[in-house]
């Protein structure tokens, strides 16, 4: 992995010298220029360029996926040994501490992504043009994006408006309270819905559909059940989303950014990377590591074995459950259905894999094909918007809106209407909670759902509460900040 110095030094060099080399659609082009960075901004083309920055970002939160299922129950930590790569090892056995690289990679990587953003915003005053608002409203949906990313990892993190960041800023700038980032996020996404145009005019952009899932979540993370539920609500009734029919075909590359996509993270194989600087990329580096150790056979490419689902998880499926198979490889099974398939056996293998996310043959990766693949990571699905909204008015006591959208997730997922739910009050909620590791399960989200209902302790091996809800800030970040920031508790 990567080294690097402090936050702000590192967020510096992410703006004084820009390389545009983003994904698929609009970001598909590679442009690299240097800027003088007080004096730019002079044109709508300018603008769009350090929006392109913005977004290229979102491309390292491969870390943040892959973190948020193996931290969890769902995924061990795999890869070939004991100590390869120490820093999930340590996460997915909760021994961690404020000295582990792959914290180090969301902290410097999210905080990268809001200097990008904060540079537009801070001279978003410089030059008028038509479609400012539009570029306005993207830009702060991504930093929504990213500072919600940051504050489910870590809690309150320093905040310094529309300005960017500065060497020493550590020093004097505290960190914010939870309450005062998500304050910010709310911001930014209430801006952002009233700006934003439903339909993208290009894939990859945000949406104001998008922006209206993430403020849903955003609000149901802070247990405003109502707020949460009318945003979704009103997300839904636009009638601008749907379930696909075939849960199988989203996670393929001719399902990406189909009708059930809200917002995607849009990776391409135009670009190879190292493992000098996996962050490079323009592939979704955790599909190579989450593969199949030593694979040969159809289909599927050989990967790195990290984030091998449990059997636990296998089992929580019901009978007839089509996700099951969609979310989880049984290598035995396939090898038994499939002449000539060998593999290798990882650290802590347990015979499974994440389906959704390892690669499939046929992608022309460039490089080094456990690097560059160019499976597009979901971050928002619709289905994911109706089981939030199942469980804002679940926990704000409409039962009747709770059972419709989480059957309308199971009627998907059985093929039939034989296996709708019936429950109200609190068994409806953990049906609910239930459901949305089923339908989420290997997409990173449920780590967070754990601490957030209060459901870790117990259920993650090694969890201990009132310590490991949060990510320690980095070593480091403590150290130059001269005292200014206090570690969080139990680091």
């Amino acid at each position: 992995m990567k080294k690097y110095t402090i936050l702000t030094a590192f967020l510096l060099v992410t703006t004084s010298l820009i390389t545009v080399s983003c994904s698929k659609e609009f970001i598909n082009e590679e442009a690299p220029y240097t800027i003088d960075s007080e004096s730019y901004f002079n044109s709508e083309s300018d603008y769009n360029k350090a929006l392109i920055g913005a977004y290229d970002m979102l491309q390292s939160s491969y870390i943040n996926v892959m973190l948020g299922e193996i931290a969890s129950d769902n995924t061990l930590s795999g890869g070939e040994s004991a100590t390869d790569v120490i820093g999930i090892q340590q996460i997915d056995e909760m021994t961690h501490t404020a000295v582990n690289p792959n914290l180090k990679d969301v902290w410097n990587w999210m905080f990268a992504g809001v200097q990008r953003c904060n540079y537009i915003m801070e001279f978003k005053d410089k030059t008028d043009f038509a479609n400012k608002n539009q570029v306005i409203g993207e830009t702060r949906f991504l930093r929504a994006y990213y500072h919600f990313e940051l504050v489910k990892f870590f809690g309150g993190i320093p905040l310094k408006g529309d300005k960017r960041f500065s060497v020493n800023d550590e020093k004097s700038i505290p960190r914010s309270s939870t309450a005062e980032v998500y304050a910010s996020i709310e911001a930014d996404l209430l801006f952002a819905i009233n700006n934003l145009n439903p339909i993208a005019s290009q894939k990859g952009r945000a949406t104001k559909g998008a922006a209206q899932a993430l403020l849903g979540k955003v609000y149901l993370y802070q247990n405003k059940f109502v707020e949460s539920a009318a945003v979704l609500e009103s997300l839904i009734t636009s009638n601008t989303y749907s379930l696909v029919n075939n849960y199988n075909s989203i996670f393929e590359n001719s399902g990406e950014n189909n009708a059930e996509s809200v917002f995607e993270v849009q990776y391409t194989d135009a670009e190879g990377a190292s493992f000098g600087c996996l962050q490079c990329s323009e592939g979704n580096v955790a599909v190579g590591f989450n593969g199949i150790r030593n694979y040969v056979g159809p289909l599927f490419d050989s990967g790195y074995s990290f984030n091998v689902p449990t059997q636990e998880a296998f089992n929580s499926f019901e009978t007839g459950d089509n996700r099951r198979d969609v979310a989880i490889l049984n290598i035995a099974t396939w090898a038994t259905l499939n002449a000539g398939v060998s593999y290798g056996m990882g650290y802590k293998h347990t015979g499974f894999f994440n389906r959704k996310y390892i690669a499939r043959q046929g992608d022309a990766n460039v490089g080094d094909q456990n690097l560059t693949n160019p499976n597009n990571y979901r971050s928002i699905r619709y289905a994911d918007v109706l089981l939030m909204a199942a469980e804002a008015y679940s926990r704000s006591g409409n039962n009747s809106k709770g059972q419709q959208y989480i059957n309308a997730v199971r009627d998907r997922a059985f093929g039939d209407t034989n296996h709708r739910i019936s429950l109200t009050g609190q068994s409806l909620t953990d049906a609910i909670w239930t459901e949305r590791r089923l339908e989420l399960l290997g997409e990173g989200h449920r780590f967070f759902d754990l601490v957030r209902t209060g459901k870790a302790v117990g259920k993650i091996t090694g969890f201990a509460a009132n310590k490991n809800e949060l990510f320690p800030i980095p070593f480091e970040e403590i150290q130059f900040s001269n005292g200014n920031w206090q570690q969080n508790p139990g680091y």
